[in-house]
């Protein structure tokens, strides 16, 4: 621990998870919502409801760029807090649009103003602990942060039924401003002013032609932005399969709870199996595995009649989704980041920008061909899943090469 601060561990670890949970409810909770929303503002097309996450996401990715280096220079508090203000107005604005139009707006705002909680909490922890215990907080604070996906399309229909799609932006402010209340009176500033750097643009645009001239870095934020971009097309179609596919609206925030709690122990098998295997290893497997199963999930949903069999498919389907991302992006992000160990924060924040950014952008086409059936959702996921293997199929002649 490099600095004191009156918080007990227990807090903090509960604070941390609480500011990384702003991200998952953001999207999550708005699952349920969806429907109602493509009904009264979009009509005519309501897969646009879609773009709902998938602007937010783009927000973030964008937030995620500037953020980082924003915080070295002016402090991590005043970020954070700036970043949820914003989230807060453009929530108020969400929830008072008209327009789908004007509700994407605000989320994309939005999700720049989350991107505060995204990557400034874990320079928090970065500041205040070292070593194998900053390792311990991180891995606990995810775990923690792991629950959320699980919970919080079940507390977004809760919300919905009492207060319809737009009770869900006010859950959003209440949520924020809580968090950064808790930040704001009980933990100190912990950059000191004397470790501030200067925020120089030149900077962050030769630190991407840096890392875009290293071969493994290259790929690494390749296929993280496919694997990313899977994960997205899941979550913004999911909602409409289970609905309008199978007649499961109702039930469908339990099941998604009940997948997203199964594929949350990918982290902890990921952890077991990394050191003796190797990153490299893992996620080119995970990815052929992927292939397999998204040809399986095509093949099914290509074969009528839609019954209790092709549901089951598909639940499991979305499993190795969501267990997919446990086993790959972590990995992909530390390899990414092994050369780049003199850049280590600036690299960071440019690699989350990148992948989430164009994760998102991925994400959109596959979910507005969504016709009614798992189809397109499955093309889609499984040319991203090839082009992935590929390239990481790549990456190891690339290395044995140099």
């Amino acid at each position: 621990m490099t600095q004191s601060h009156p918080l007990s561990r227990v807090e903090f670890v509960a604070l941390c998870a609480m500011m990384f949970a702003t991200i998952a409810f953001s999207i999550d909770a708005m699952l349920p919502a969806l429907p109602e929303i493509g009904r009264e503002l979009s009509p005519d097309n309501v897969n646009n409801a879609q773009m709902i996450l998938t602007s937010f996401m783009l927000g973030m990715g964008i937030g995620t760029f500037f953020t980082g280096p924003l915080s070295d220079t002016f402090g991590r508090k005043p970020v954070i807090v700036g970043g949820a203000v914003l989230y807060m107005i453009c929530a108020a604005i969400g929830w008072a649009s008209q327009s789908l139009e004007l509700v994407l707006v605000a989320r994309v705002f939005q999700g720049i103003g989350a991107a505060g909680p995204r990557v400034v909490t874990l320079a928090i922890i970065r500041d205040l602990y070292s070593g194998r215990e900053m390792a311990r907080l991180v891995s606990i604070v995810m775990l923690i942060f792991t629950l959320v996906p699980a919970i919080a399309p079940l507390l977004g229909s809760f919300i919905i039924a009492f207060s319809g799609w737009r009770g869900v932006f006010v859950a959003f402010i209440l949520f924020s401003l809580m968090s950064v209340l808790w930040l704001g009176f009980r933990l100190p500033e912990p950059l000191a002013k004397e470790d501030r750097r200067p925020f120089r643009l030149p900077v962050l645009i030769s630190a991407v032609g840096e890392m875009w001239a290293i071969p493994v870095v290259r790929i690494s934020i390749l296929v993280q932005t496919l694997c990313f971009g899977m994960l997205m097309t899941i979550l913004t179609s999911v909602q409409q399969v289970y609905d309008i596919t199978f007649d499961r609206g109702d039930s469908f925030p339990l099941w998604f709870a009940g997948v997203s709690l199964v594929a949350g122990t990918a982290s902890i098998l990921n952890a077991w199996l990394v050191m003796r295997l190797g990153m490299r290893f893992l996620v080119t497997v995970t990815l052929a595995v992927q292939i397999v199963c998204s040809l399986g999930m095509l093949t099914a949903a290509l074969t009528p009649p839609i019954g209790p069999v092709l549901f089951g498919i598909f639940v499991f389907w979305q499993t190795t989704l969501f267990f997919q991302a446990g086993m790959t992006l972590g990995n992909l992000n530390a390899m990414a980041m092994e050369p780049l160990g003199h850049m280590a924060g600036t690299a960071a924040s440019v690699m989350g920008a990148i992948s989430t950014v164009m994760g998102a952008v991925l994400a959109v086409p596959v979910g507005l061909a969504f016709n009614g059936t798992p189809v397109p959702i499955a093309l889609g996921i499984g040319i991203e899943a090839a082009l992935g293997f590929g390239l990481m199929l790549y990456m190891k002649r690339a290395e044995a090469l140099s």
